[in-house]
């Protein structure tokens, strides 16, 4: 490692802060008791509202700072980051358990850089849209920034124990957030959301110490490293059911039909910002999974599979559309469209080309922001009303014309309008895989008109619709609220119209990757900037 660390200074910044928050805490309290943390105090208790709103204040404004500043801070990795190269860069390597062989080991590439830009872009929204929390704000916003500092290690750790240590590490706070301060079925979908990742981490970490194992025989010694377990030689079939192992724990991540019946539950329950970094992180680290561990450490298993993982991504993007369809619930809608965007993604990483994988990945970016946007209005819109029913929306746009144009753009966005970010990764991603996987791009280009359908159908219902009575009075946006949305519908239009910094970025590394499942080479060059 040469220069500044800025890899760990962002992945370990939230953790610091919530370090410094810890020590400011007991201060702030009456008579510096601790029990005082939560919840806020209603206003009538008078004089006693004193201390506990300053532990609040003192959270909520020292949250947003933390957030701010990891996100100032990884700024410094894109800047590190030289274009134009496929191989991990800013790698930081120490020894960190002699026996067995455990490395404090990151790096990034084209393909990671930008789930870490998107993490720390996505953490300071959700803390400003989280901003009216009341119950338990100091235990809310330490399990934002834990969940921050393990989303953001599994993105960088390239030590293959220390990437399950972090992938491992982002269950119990998303458990909590979904657990404590989500809706009336909470429990449920939060014990569901957990035994569903639980049991494929432990095929993962089963097949994780096999390769520490067969490394000792063919390396001279055992290793978690995965840029040496990359170049290790392991017999076919043994090789099959590794892959195997690493795709049941990151298609449940991602979630791939039929490993998707926890998400719409863990979304419907989640609160706002549960929602938005479940929607815009989690389920992305399933898809870098399967890039950088199945495609990476099994190559031949990876064309052995390629058939059986684009037929699940298809009726992914079929099923998630038509079931998105006869939703009544806002937010279960858009839940059920993320399982059909994110078959797309898959689609693209199998689709052997070059336009597919980096279109897989921008679109990654995508969503996270698309479907983040959209969980962020959902929020916003029941803050109002107190309720996602599509049967009781109506005629908003009258009332908030704000509110109603900023939905729309999201919306196209979701449904890949040209000019917007959306578009960008779905013609790529359908470009990438009409000459490699024909007929299963012709099936997914249905996910297209579908989306359109449930999208449109619902915001013309909840904007246009017959006006209800009890929604007088339905406000447009707050000063807090457009800070939130502003620099996500800004990114929205700029990756729409301009995504060749993004591309440059992405392709070296996705070039490499495509080769491994890649069985017709497709005509031309690559895509580069297009959309």
């Amino acid at each position: 490692m040469s220069g500044a660390p800025w890899l760990s200074l962002t992945v370990w910044a939230p953790i610091a802060g919530l370090a410094i928050l810890l020590l400011l805490t007991p201060l702030t309290g009456r008579r510096g008791r601790t029990e005082d943390l939560d919840p806020e105090p209603p206003p009538h208790r008078g004089v006693l509202v004193a201390g506990p709103t300053a532990r609040v204040l003192l959270w909520r404004w020292g949250t947003l700072a933390v957030t701010l500043a990891t996100f100032g801070i990884s700024l410094g990795v894109l800047a590190g980051f030289e274009g134009g190269e496929a191989g991990f860069q800013l790698v930081e390597r120490a020894q960190w358990v002699e026996s067995p062989n455990l490395q404090y080991l990151l790096g990034v590439d084209g393909i990671s850089l930008f789930m870490v830009l998107l993490t720390t872009f996505l953490m300071p929204v959700s803390v400003l849209a989280s901003w009216r929390q009341h119950e338990r704000v100091p235990a809310f916003m330490a399990s934002l920034l834990i969940l921050e500092t393990a989303m953001l290690g599994t993105f960088v750790a390239l030590d293959l124990l220390l990437f399950f240590i972090f992938f491992e590490g982002m269950l119990f706070p998303m458990y909590l957030l979904i657990g404590i301060w989500g809706y009336e079925q909470r429990i449920y979908a939060a014990v569901k959301f957990f035994i569903y990742t639980m049991a494929g981490s432990a095929l993962l970490l089963a097949a994780i110490l096999f390769l520490y194992f067969r490394s000792g025989a063919e390396l001279g010694g055992g290793t978690f490293d995965l840029m040496a377990l990359q170049g290790m030689e392991v017999a076919v079939v043994t090789g099959r059911w590794l892959f195997l192992a690493f795709l049941l724990a990151f298609a449940v991540k991602v979630p791939l039909f039929p490993l998707h019946t926890w998400l719409p539950d863990a979304h419907t329950e989640a609160p706002t910002a549960g929602s938005v970094l479940l929607a815009g992180v989690l389920l992305k680290i399933g898809a870098y999974g399967l890039i950088r561990f199945n495609l990476g450490l099994f190559p031949e298993a990876s064309r052995y599979f390629r058939e059986m993982v684009l037929v699940l991504a298809v009726i992914g993007i079929v099923y998630g559309g038509v079931v998105a369809l006869i939703q009544r619930d806002v937010k279960r809608l858009v839940a059920y469209s993320s399982v059909s965007h994110l078959g797309f993604v898959v689609l693209g990483i199998f689709a052997g080309s070059v336009q597919g994988m980096s279109g897989g990945v921008i679109q990654m970016v995508n969503h996270g922001l698309t479907t983040g946007a959209l969980f962020l209005l959902v929020g916003m819109l029941y803050e109002r009303t107190h309720t996602r029913d599509l049967d009781r929306l109506g005629g908003l746009a009258k009332q908030a014309p704000v509110f109603a144009g900023v939905f729309l753009v999201v919306a196209l966005s979701s449904l890949a309008l040209p000019g917007l970010n959306g578009f960008v990764g779905e013609f790529l991603i359908l470009l990438g895989s009409f000459f490699t996987a024909r007929p299963y791009a012709v099936v997914a280009a249905l996910g297209l008109v579908l989306s359109a359908i449930y999208l449109l159908w619902a915001y013309q219902r909840m904007m246009h619709g017959e006006e209800r009575p009890e929604l007088d009075g339905f406000r447009d946006l707050s000063g807090r609220e457009y800070a939130v949305l502003a620099p996500v519908v800004a990114l929205i239009v700029a990756i729409g119209v301009y995504p060749k910094p993004f591309l440059d970025r992405i392709e070296p590394s996705a070039e490499r990757q495509a080769r491994v499942v890649q069985v017709v080479e497709p005509p031309g060059p690559a895509a580069r900037g297009g959309g």
